[in-house]
């Protein structure tokens, strides 16, 4: 049984702790906040014993396996480093970093240790994006000339999500001062490793990042200031073109992803809100194989049907298990967070840069 201790205790910590507890070869025995009432509501909620209010602490006096790091973005780096430093195994929310720099300081602690690490990237955990990557990289849709990815939110202009006026857990997103890098940081991040996981590596990028909402208005301890919109041009090392965009202003959708990729024998496409009940499937198109259009035709696209994959949690437990590790690794936080870094360089000199 793998020995999981969860650090951060908010909203997010949830969804990790209830993985871990539901996974048949781990547990939850330990939970560290600074915040002592939301700790020990949460302890409660999840009958967790040992308590305490510092990542050392819990460190040196529980006796786990593996660190949960689900704290917002600005501690990430403490709390993976201090959980190397011991030898536990991490398991980090995404973004790994709050740059490159500390995201590369994070891979080199791990060298010399035999450490599983991973980043939760959670939308791998969608089966049919896993399917339409293994179809990409085969070769089946030909030579890839061009790509568009979308990240849809509604939370600034619905209430789907409740009143993020009033919460904390939504407030400290928009705001730089507590740790946030904005749409960018938080979604961006997804959508980057969602676009670029069939196709490869981005070669290069011009982004542009916007704040609509009251820029500068503050709410309780919260100054507006992060964006909440972006627009990327990028091309990748194989010549690939296309776009990859995000905005938490998309009325009408809660937490929508689409990706389409287009080859020169076929096309592939992919959309979903969550990826385990929706991300189960992928569409395919090789209408350019028909020698001649008739122009009452219907272009086709076939639906293909995904078995489900391991979710990231499950990779997780199973790496340590195994002792093999599962991606997306500390590595590939490492690159994405570099991309991350570029998009700011990029809309701060408004010119293309080299990833």
């Amino acid at each position: 049984m793998i020995k999981v201790g969860i650090v951060g205790t908010g909203g997010i910590a949830e969804w990790h702790t209830n993985a871990f507890i539901n996974n048949k070869n781990s547990d939850v025995i330990a939970a560290c906040d600074i915040n002592e009432s939301r700790l020990n509501e949460f302890c409660d909620k999840f009958n967790i014993q040992n308590r305490f209010s510092n990542v050392d602490e819990l460190l040196e006096k529980s006796n786990v396996d593996a660190i949960s790091n689900a704290t917002p973005d600005a501690f990430h780096k403490e709390i993976s480093l201090k959980a190397i430093n011991k030898n536990k195994h991490i398991f980090c929310e995404k973004p790994l970093a709050e740059n490159f720099a500390d995201a590369q300081l994070m891979c080199d602690s791990l060298k010399g240790k035999n450490l599983i690490n991973m980043v939760n990237f959670s939308y791998r955990n969608s089966s049919g994006l896993q399917e339409m990557c293994k179809t990409v990289q085969s070769g089946e849709i030909g030579n890839i000339f061009h790509m568009d990815a979308n990240y849809y939110q509604s939370w600034l202009t619905s209430n789907y999500w409740g009143n993020w006026k009033e919460h904390d857990k939504w407030l400290w997103r928009l705001s730089t001062k507590h740790g946030s890098m904005g749409t960018l940081g938080d979604v961006g991040v997804h959508i980057f490793d969602f676009a670029s996981f069939p196709i490869g590596k981005i070669k290069k990028l011009n982004s542009h990042l916007k704040t609509f909402k009251s820029k500068g208005v503050q709410i309780k301890d919260y100054i507006l200031d992060a964006n909440d919109t972006f627009l990327s041009m990028v091309e990748f090392e194989n010549g690939a073109i296309g776009t990859i965009n995000a905005t938490r202003f998309a009325t009408g959708y809660k937490n929508k992803l689409e990706l389409k990729i287009f080859g020169d024998k076929g096309a592939v496409k992919i959309e979903f809100e969550d990826p385990i009940t929706e991300g189960n499937k992928y569409m395919i198109s090789k209408d350019t194989q028909r020698e001649i259009a008739v122009k009452e035709d219907k272009l086709k696209w076939n639906e293909i049907s995904c078995s489900p994959t391991l979710t990231n949690f499950e990779k997780f437990i199973e790496s340590i298990i195994q002792n093999k590790n599962h991606e997306p690794d500390f590595e590939r936080g490492a690159e994405i967070q570099n991309i991350l870094d570029k998009c700011f360089e990029s809309n701060k000199d408004g010119k293309w840069v080299n990833v």
